[in-house]
């Protein structure tokens, strides 16, 4: 699947590409004169859309002022950042958008059986994994599985395999974000602690937390929109990056300024991921938009009978206040670079990822243009 692939024929051809500015509506002017819009993507073979927002470049201080009330080590020391314009989702994945890529998992198992779409070495680069089945769906759903609710308790590689899945049927390159992409979008803009100021009594009316969530995560979109117009980009479900934990910003300082998308550490390990923006679980102070949390393969998944641990979901608190949304590069990366936001690096996830696939019991499967058609033909 390579970029050549996703990226359309001509400029023209690119969804959120317009000739002219329109008339009302968030917009972003190109270099060539062109402009970003807001677009719709579907997902192939459903009605189900999900939106995309265009954002401005833009430059700003990454992480928190030592001085600030509540700043934490892992905020610190502030760095310049500079990020291109994007498309962002207006908010994190569903349920509903969820379940088209959790039912692959049996698509994949039938193919395999009957000899349809072999996955072989020639082709694997474009070959993906399905999540396995809920071991135990009552707890995963313990807090809903309506179709508006921003899905949960997946693990970073399987945010990852999503957006691989969708580039590939849609012909558009989706991925999660760096660190430096996610804090350059959910502040719009500011340099305060939070997107709508300093101010943490005025979450009431901007986010799902601690104090007025109590029945699991939310619908999306029911809060107010951060300056880019973005949706439940503070509390919800926090959301994952591509990035593994760093005790502090040393090193990012050291090189700054740094351009957003090169502001990730990719993980060395499977554990210990970061994932930003707050939770229905969290205090206020939690919904800061420098806030890092870091994954803990070890509390996380101590329910989870399996061995090896499963590569694709978790199965404790707070991981069911984890989500994703989408993230699109204004134009594709490279094959080399976006196979980095795809696909694992950490050795003990590749190692998970074989043995359930050599154990049976895991989904592979290709993804292209024609993957939706052979689903249904599966289903029906």
């Amino acid at each position: 699947m390579s970029a050549a692939f996703l990226a359309a024929t001509t400029f023209a051809e690119v969804p959120g590409i317009s000739d002219s500015k329109p008339a009302e509506g968030p917009s972003v002017e190109l270099e060539n004169g062109k402009f970003m819009v807001p677009y719709e993507q579907r997902i192939p073979g459903t009605d189900m859309v999900i939106e995309m927002l265009p954002i401005p470049g833009g430059t700003f201080m990454m992480g928190s002022p030592e001085d600030s009330d509540d700043h934490q080590e892992d905020e610190g020391p502030q760095f310049e950042v500079s990020a291109d314009p994007m498309w962002v989702a207006k908010t994190e994945i569903t349920w509903a958008q969820y379940k088209q890529y959790m039912n692959l998992y049996s698509v994949f198992k039938e193919f395999e059986a009957n000899g349809v779409r072999t996955v072989d070495e020639t082709n694997k680069v474009d070959a993906i994994t399905a999540p396995t089945e809920l071991y135990e769906p009552t707890y995963t759903y313990e807090y809903g599985e309506r179709d508006e609710q921003a899905a949960v308790s997946m693990t970073q590689y399987a945010a990852q395999q999503f957006t691989k899945w969708l580039s590939g049927v849609s012909g558009v390159q989706y991925r999660l974000p760096t660190e430096g992409e996610w804090e350059y979008a959910a502040r719009g803009g500011t340099d305060t602690a939070y997107y709508w100021g300093d101010d943490p009594d005025a979450a009431e009316d901007h986010a799902w937390y601690y104090d007025n969530a109590d029945e699991g995560q939310e619908d999306v979109g029911q809060k107010e929109t951060n300056p880019f117009g973005l949706l439940d980009i503070a509390g919800n479900v926090a959301e994952w990056t591509v990035n593994q934990h760093t005790e502090d910003y040393s090193e990012f300082a050291a090189k700054a300024p740094l351009n957003a998308i090169d502001v990730v550490k990719w993980p060395e390990t499977g554990t210990n991921c970061v994932v930003r923006g707050g939770h229905w679980q969290d205090d206020v102070e939690q919904l800061r938009t420098a806030t890092r949390l870091a994954s803990d393969d070890e509390e996380w998944k101590i329910s989870d009978p399996n061995f090896p641990l499963s590569p694709w979901w978790f199965t404790d608190d707070p991981a069911r206040g984890v989500g994703f949304r989408l993230f699109r590069s204004v134009e594709p990366l490279s094959d080399e670079l976006i196979a980095k936001f795809w696909e694992p690096s950490a050795e003990d996830v590749k190692f998970d990822i074989e043995s359930r696939l050599e154990g049976g019991r895991g989904g592979l499967g290709l993804v292209d243009s024609d993957l939706s058609k052979a689903v249904e033909e599966a289903l029906n």
